[in-house]
């Protein structure tokens, strides 16, 4: 086995691990991506007899990678038209990463994706190797070059501004998840607004990510009278053309719309008390474009109703 390809997998078995973190990061898939090849050019440009522990050592620069993006990026955010969500990606996969317990799955849930973008870079750095890959907080001090008071601090701020019941989700929740969303879309296709309004939280926030590409509400719809009239003047439109699939993305259910072979809206939801907390639907097609990529790799929507 030559050296090039002993060096090419010996980074592919780290790849998930990596991808996983630079997702986490920047809620960017496509930009994940990016910072995982310019890793491995930096990995293979690297005399590995230099490098003791090489996940530790891949941990360090996909941190620094993401932390040069980030600052470039939530200026670019300010600007964004109409509220800014993550780009969904599959989690049957285990392209994120082993996502064994209800942590990390909560770890890359869409809910927390949107709570990360209120810390700072380095807090949501600290956050993500502390939450998501347990790292110490020795370990996070020689990631970032910062003292283990200092990661021990970051992280306590980042817990604090992030904390969420939203975020967590059991077993059983998420079987009634996916049942509350099935009555929510079986009263949807009906144009049934009564029964659609059963599923909701009187405090349900519909929030929708257009990217100024296709039409979207430019604000986080509010109230459950307010979500209800939005959605009753929606489903007047064609959004009964749509093909609806199911899928686990983000370590949850998800609801994903074709039209035709185009992957035209991803929707999330956030179950609270038994009713629809939050909905984060995502329709810039720039946003869908990695995940629709993936999926026809493996083989296009599966699993759709009707």
């Amino acid at each position: 086995m030559s050296v090039t390809t002993r060096t090419a997998e010996e980074f592919e078995s780290h790849r998930p691990r990596m991808f996983g973190l630079a997702y986490r990061m920047l809620g960017s898939a496509a930009e994940a991506e990016d910072v995982v090849q310019d890793a491995y050019l930096r990995w293979s440009g690297t005399d590995r007899d230099h490098i003791d522990r090489p996940g530790a050592w891949l941990a360090k620069v996909v941190t620094n990678l993401c932390l040069n993006r980030l600052t470039s990026a939530r200026a670019r955010r300010e600007q964004y038209p109409g509220p800014w969500l993550p780009e969904p990606v599959v989690t049957e996969d285990a392209a994120l990463g082993p996502l064994e317990s209800a942590e990390r799955r909560d770890a890359v849930s869409m809910a927390l994706l949107v709570l990360l973008e209120r810390l700072t870079p380095t807090e949501r750095a600290v956050y993500v190797l502390r939450e998501a890959f347990a790292y110490s907080h020795r370990e996070i001090a020689g990631v970032l070059d910062i003292s283990e008071a200092n990661s021990r601090q970051l992280h306590r701020r980042a817990a604090a501004r992030v904390a969420s019941a939203e975020t967590r989700f059991t077993e059983r929740d998420e079987r009634r998840h996916r049942e509350l969303v099935e009555s929510f879309v079986a009263a949807a296709r009906e144009g049934n607004l009564a029964a659609l309004e059963r599923t909701l939280a009187a405090d349900v926030v519909w929030v929708s990510d257009g990217g100024g590409v296709v039409s979207a509400a430019r604000r986080p719809i509010e109230g459950r009278d307010k979500v209800v009239r939005f959605l009753g003047g929606l489903l007047k439109g064609d959004v009964n053309a749509l093909r609806m699939e199911w899928r686990e993305l983000n370590g949850a259910p998800a609801l994903l719309g074709w039209s035709g072979s185009t992957l035209a809206a991803v929707a999330s939801f956030v179950v609270r008390d038994g009713a629809i907390a939050t909905v984060h639907n995502i329709l810039n097609p720039q946003k869908l474009a990695f995940l629709e990529r993936r999926l026809s790799h493996s083989g296009g929507p599966a699993g759709s109703q009707r």
